[in-house]
Order: structure tokens, then sequence, then C-alpha cells
């Protein structure tokens, strides 16, 4: 008796260790093959993340600071505008919104990732959280070869990339002191992320109706209300007129389309 129940217990034990080790391969496969793909935003958010880091420096945040915001927020142009946010007078309100209009299009990322994410779990929680802009177009649009868990590779994907800015944020704060230039007027940086943001837009989008409303309406704006006090209502604005112009947009996309039917 004795030694059969030695034996059945040596049975259950290789039976539990055959699906652990095949997890663990699973997970070395889909981890080689997510890390090519997010190589060019290991440079772009170590690059972005130090800059966020140094400015954070700069404007007298400690590391910790650094640390919980780029973890918990893991919104690049929104950590930014926070930073100044967390400078300004109380406004909850303001803050609010700002985060609600700036962050607005995960919506759509979201609605995209609804048949691809796990439908439940801790891991389904965290892609959803770690779905940044460059995170969203890795996962959805990579094909995963045959063998390699969808799931294991958005996993992948989603860590790293959080890694990244995370680890790039927090060297920047660190040693933003003993850098041998000075880095006051380095909160520019944001301005020129903002920018650089806009600008590819631009040269992507089919036409410029939605730019032009941008500019319009933040320049309207700032006559108006001066600089303290124009993001907001110039946000709002923004928002009302692309929605009056929304079938005029559709209606260019479509012309757009028809012209390039022609060719083909």
């Amino acid at each position: 008796m004795e030694r059969k129940e030695e034996a059945l217990g040596e049975e259950r034990k290789e039976s539990e260790t055959v699906p652990a080790a095949r997890k663990r391969m699973a997970l070395e496969k889909a981890l080689r093959t997510a890390f090519p793909h997010t190589v060019p935003i290991l440079a772009s958010f170590l690059f972005w993340g130090f800059a966020y880091g140094v400015y954070m420096n700069s404007s007298g945040f400690s590391v910790w600071y650094t640390l919980a915001m780029s973890s918990l927020i893991y919104g690049g142009s929104l950590e930014m505008l926070a930073v100044q946010l967390l400078l300004s007078p109380f406004a909850p309100l303001e803050t609010l919104l700002f985060s609600l209009l700036i962050q607005m299009r995960h919506i759509f990322y979201g609605i995209a990732m609804l048949d691809i994410f796990p439908k439940k779990g801790l891991l389904q929680k965290y892609l959803i959280f770690g779905m940044c802009d460059e995170t969203f177009a890795i996962n959805y649009s990579t094909a995963v070869p045959k063998g390699i868990p969808k799931d294991c590779f958005m996993f992948w994907v989603t860590l790293l990339n959080h890694f990244y800015w995370v680890f790039g944020a927090c060297l920047g704060s660190l040693i933003g002191d003993a850098l041998p230039f000075p880095t006051k007027g380095i909160e520019f940086v944001m301005t020129t992320m903002f920018f650089l943001i806009f600008l590819e837009q631009v040269l992507q989008e089919k036409n410029h109706i939605a730019s032009f409303v941008g500019l319009f309406s933040s320049f309207l704006c700032l006559i108006l209300f001066h600089a303290k006090r124009f993001m907001l209502p110039s946000m709002l604005l923004i928002f009302l007129l692309l929605t009056l112009l929304r079938p005029l947009l559709g209606k260019s996309d479509e012309i757009t389309i028809s012209k390039k039917e022609e060719y083909v």
C-alpha cells in the first residue's frame, strides 16, 4: 500500500511539472518573439522618459514622485502636463477634464481590442492598464507565429514598454542634478513633444480640417482667455467644432478613398 501511494504521488508530481514546464517554455518563446518588436520603443521611451525624469527633478519632485507617476499614470503627454497641474493651484475639475480629453483616444483603443484581449483575469486588467499608443499598435497589428500564445506575446510587449518608460524616467530623475549642463527651461520638452505629435498627425492625415480647427480654437482662446486660462476652453471648443464638422470630415475621407479607387 505504501509503495502504491508513493508511486501515485510521483505520478502526480510529474503531471504537475509537465504543464508548468510547458508554460515556462511558452513564456520564454513569447518573450523572444516580443522583444524585437519593442526595440524601437526602447529607444524612444528611454529618451522621452529620461527627459521627463530630468523635468521632474528640475521642478523639485523627488525620484519617488517620478517612480509613482511614471508607473501609475503611464501616459507621456498626461504625465508632462501633470507636473504643471501639481505646481498650479488646486483645481480638481480642470485636472479631470484635461485627463479625459487628452486620453480619450484610449476609448477607441479599448473597443478595437475587445475581441483580442483575454475576457477576464488579472492579465486582462494589466493589458488594459498598460495600453499606450505604441503598445496598442504592436499588439493590434502583429501576427504572432504559430505555437506562441497571443496573450503571452501581448503581456511581454506591454510589460517591456512599461519598464522602458519607468526606467528612463527614474534614470533621468536620479542623475538630473549630475548633468554637466543647466536644466533650466527643460520644461520646453513638453512643448516639443506636443508639437512633434501634432506635426506627425498633420503629415499622416488625409485632410487638414481637424488640424485647422485645433489651431484656430487654440489661438482664439489664447486671445480671449490669456495664457494661464486658455487650455480648457480651447479643448472644449475643439471638441464642439469637431462634433459639428463630423459629417464634413466623413465626406472628405470618402472623396480621398474614391480617388484612390480610380487609380486601382
